[in-house]
């Protein structure tokens, strides 16, 4: 099976304007993520989808490929989609957030992996357990509840399950995800659902038209960047790396 991991990596970003060319550590952070994502063992390439050239420029510079793609793209499974119609003997692509400088290549495997044992799969995604209440209550943190196969059932923004009673754990679902080539063309083709629109989520896309998404778990923890107050951390947790 040959697996292409996607970096789509976008200029504009409301509250941190710049956000792949963020430096960390010494590098920008597009790069660091570029980095880790090319760790993975399972990975045929590894590529950076941009629509801005300097972008393209700062992952060239460090030795890495990046592809340019449409500005118009209104989602990021479009700019996927894209990308999967140019690599035409791809079977898996794998979808790297551009704002994950911690992702973990051993995560990109596993999630990779499953789809060696499940012929009909053709999404994947990941979650991992919260336990501080004031995550769980952040509605930018989305929740996802799985079948005992570890299929999703529902991803939401509110609280799920509601805690009506006390001891049912509380999953957030990590925006990595994994999907047969054929079917992410399909699927950027698909129209909006209610539900999707609703949540403002577009793997309710998937699920609201019959399509399974199998959720692996990861006890790994991850700090995306969305503000400068998420950049300062990412750095210190890279100083304390080094």
């Amino acid at each position: 099976m040959k697996v292409l991991c996607v970096i789509p990596a976008r200029y504009a970003s409301t509250r941190l304007p710049g956000k792949p060319l963020k430096d960390i550590a010494g590098k920008p952070m597009v790069c660091r993520v570029y980095d880790r994502a090319s760790q993975a063992k399972k990975v045929s390439e590894t590529i950076v989808a941009t629509d801005d050239e300097r972008i393209l420029t700062a992952v060239e510079a460090n030795g890495g490929k990046a592809m340019m793609t449409k500005a118009s793209h209104p989602t990021g499974t479009d700019r996927l989609a894209e990308v999967a119609e140019a690599f035409t003997d791809v079977d898996l692509i794998i979808n790297v957030q551009g704002d994950e400088p911690l992702i973990e290549p051993s995560l990109i495997d596993e999630l990779a992996a499953v789809f060696e044992t499940d012929s009909e799969l053709k999404m994947a995604t990941v979650k991992t357990l919260m336990t501080d209440k004031a995550e769980i209550e952040n509605p930018n943190n989305v929740k996802v509840v799985t079948d005992k196969a570890g299929y999703a059932l529902y991803f939401s923004r509110s609280v799920m399950p509601y805690p009506r009673n006390a001891g049912c754990p509380v999953y957030k679902h990590i925006g990595i995800y994994a999907y047969m080539r054929d079917f992410l063309l399909a699927y950027a083709k698909m129209e909006s659902t209610p539900l999707e629109q609703s949540e403002s989520l577009e793997q309710l896309r998937a699920l609201e038209n019959g399509y399974k998404i199998k959720v692996v778990e990861t006890k790994a923890k991850f700090v995306g960047v969305d503000t400068a107050e998420d950049l300062a951390k990412v750095n210190e947790i890279y100083k304390n790396m080094k």
